[in-house]
């Protein structure tokens, strides 16, 4: 959930946040009070580093999020609709997207550590919003995994529109196959943001739960990403 911006008051509008009261420099309060306490112009705020003439760092955020409309669109700009942002350039989205990336690989390292509890571990949840959650597009796609349920790929195996994608249970197979996999965790994000699942999501569930039995691999858990949300078939009894 987004954290809504502390309120400066007029007196600190503007300045260099050298002269704010240590009390409200999002640095500081990092520090003493964690990260999950800023904002999300803070945030962005630390990132930025420096403001521009007139406008210090943290209006400067708050500007660009009115501009790109959330944090999350933000992340999901292209390099030209980022670097045309005052203030913004071609080296700040490249930190940007090696910050990105960062965040995927360490959450990939997670769920990589989890071993057997991987199908009820928050860490492959954190790893699929990582991963789909920016997606304007429905993606469906595979989480492969080893008999002792240890990550051996992850894959965007279909692309649709913003509201389906045509899942073929045939390409699955292969890809399974392919990967010598003992068992999957099937994905796929709704850009919609509505986190239940649709009678279509539900038919292909099954379908691909029956096409991978032949097979011998199973399917632990079908996993849909709408924003920070998710929805587990597997938690809700939803697997044959």
């Amino acid at each position: 959930m987004c954290k809504p911006d502390i309120l400066i008051s007029n007196e600190f509008k503007n300045q260099t946040l050298k002269s704010w009261p240590s009390a409200e420099r999002p640095r500081e309060r990092l520090l003493k009070l964690g990260a999950v306490s800023l904002s999300d112009a803070e945030l962005l705020a630390i990132f930025l580093r420096t403001g521009v003439k007139g406008c210090n760092v943290v209006d400067l955020s708050r500007r660009l999020l009115l501009s790109f409309g959330s944090l999350a669109n933000v992340f999901r700009a292209n390099q030209d609709e980022f670097c045309q942002q005052h203030g913004l350039g071609s080296a700040k989205y490249v930190q940007l997207q090696a910050c990105l990336e960062m965040s995927k690989r360490y959450l990939a390292e997670q769920l990589a550590q989890q071993g057997s509890a991987l199908t009820s571990s928050q860490a492959t949840r954190d790893y699929l919003i990582s991963e789909l959650r920016h997606e304007t597009r429905e993606v469906f796609a595979v989480l492969f995994l080893d008999n002792q349920h240890h990550v051996l790929k992850f894959e965007r195996l279909f692309f649709g529109t913003i509201n389906a994608a045509a899942v073929y249970p045939r390409v699955v197979v292969e890809q399974a196959l392919k990967h010598h996999a003992a068992a999957v965790i099937l994905a796929h994000n709704h850009p919609s943001g509505i986190a239940q699942a649709s009678i279509a999501d539900k038919q292909i569930t099954h379908k691909l739960e029956q096409a991978l039995q032949l097979i011998d691999i199973r399917v632990l858990d079908h996993i849909i990403v709408a924003g920070s949300q998710c929805y587990s078939f597997a938690e809700r009894g939803e697997l044959l």
